[in-house]
């Protein structure tokens, strides 16, 4: 109960603190009625509610994962950070291929499917992405082509 109502107070300041930033927004004079604050606020304000409520509703006491655990979720956390530096220099298909192989391994340690789904996975949501929803990506790197 105790790391709940932690989470709660951490929560509601870092949101005050989010709301006070988004009230620092310059608005311009062609600016819409509503004008670019009031969605960063509303934001802020779900998170200080949610923040309060856990603070006045706290759950049990929690049981913590093991260590392994927290190890898989270290390298989880590291590949995806990787992944995101990797993205410009590499386009989009190599290192989304690597990271969900990997973290597609972490979820079943078979080593063959898990190469299978990064491949999949990374053509099919290129594919996806630029001919579907018309973004940008860009798929190899442009020194591997010319």
């Amino acid at each position: 109960m105790v790391s709940d109502r932690i989470f709660g107070a951490v929560v509601a300041v870092v949101a005050l603190a989010y709301i006070a930033s988004a009230n620092q927004i310059q608005t311009s004079f062609l600016a819409d009625p509503v004008g670019p604050k009031m969605f960063p606020m509303m934001i802020g304000a779900g998170a200080f509610i949610a923040g309060i409520f856990v603070i006045l509703r706290p759950d049990g006491d929690p049981d913590w994962p093991v260590l392994s655990t927290i190890g898989a979720l270290l390298i989880a956390v590291v590949v995806l950070v990787a992944y995101a530096y990797a993205l410009k220099p590499f386009g989009f298909i190599l290192p989304t291929a690597v990271a969900s192989a990997i973290l597609s391994y972490q979820i079943f340690p078979k080593i063959g499917q898990a190469v299978l789904v990064g491949a999949g996975l990374s053509i099919g949501l290129f594919m996806l992405f630029k001919f579907a929803l018309g973004l940008g990506l860009v798929a190899f790197p442009s020194a591997l082509f010319g």
